[in-house]
């Protein structure tokens, strides 16, 4: 029995769907490209906190240095004395050098009058005389405030208007106010004199003591 003869155009169809089914293998479908990634940038370090500034030690000092002291002052009221109708006051104050001393008086003779400091705080007689002599702690002779010799305790002269009110200012050069030093004015005594002081000796010829204040702090 003679076989069947196929198409040449089936034998080449044929040919080809085995070659698709049992061929060569299909070519892996192309990865597209990735682009690479950059590297991270290294993180920055934080800056530091700025301190805040510390205070200057001259605005320190000042912020913290006691006040300046007050200088020290005593008042000393002046009482009539030797049947006068004088009233006064006095300021005492410790300045650079010595004792700033200013006076008030009401009541006393018209003109120029004299003013001492006395050695003896005590004002108990009529006539004052329990206030002793003028202090005079160096042993000079007396004199008038601008002299180059003078008692620690000579002041000078209160101008007296003819209304009987007198004011006087003055530095007493080497006094002080503290409590037992040497040529201190604490617990000495301050006249006020019916006369004017003329300088000469041993205390001015000033007269009676028409006025008196003890020296001493409160």
């Amino acid at each position: 029995m003679t076989k069947p003869a196929y198409p040449l155009s089936l034998l080449a169809s044929f040919a080809l769907v085995v070659a698709a089914c049992g061929g060569a293998p299909e070519p892996a479908p192309a990865v597209p490209d990735v682009p690479a990634q950059p590297a991270p940038a290294p993180e920055t370090p934080a800056a530091p906190a700025t301190p805040a500034p510390e205070a200057s030690p001259q605005g320190d000092s000042a912020a913290s240095a006691p006040a300046a002291a007050a200088p020290v002052t005593v008042e000393v009221p002046i009482e009539a004395r030797t049947n006068s109708k004088l009233k006064g006051s006095a300021t005492f104050t410790e300045v650079e050098g010595g004792v700033k001393v200013a006076v008030q008086v009401s009541g006393a003779p018209k003109g120029k009058i004299a003013v001492h400091v006395h050695e003896t705080g005590d004002c108990s007689a009529p006539d004052a005389k329990s206030a002793g002599a003028h202090y005079n702690p160096e042993n000079h002779q007396h004199g008038l405030p601008d002299a180059a010799a003078r008692h620690l305790g000579d002041l000078g002269n209160i101008e007296v208007k003819p209304d009987g009110n007198g004011t006087h200012e003055i530095v007493a050069k080497g006094a002080n106010l503290k409590q037992g030093a040497p040529n201190s004015f604490l617990g000495r005594a301050i006249i006020v004199h019916e006369k004017q002081d003329d300088g000469g000796q041993p205390a001015g010829n000033a007269g009676g003591r028409i006025g008196c204040g003890v020296i001493q702090s409160k």
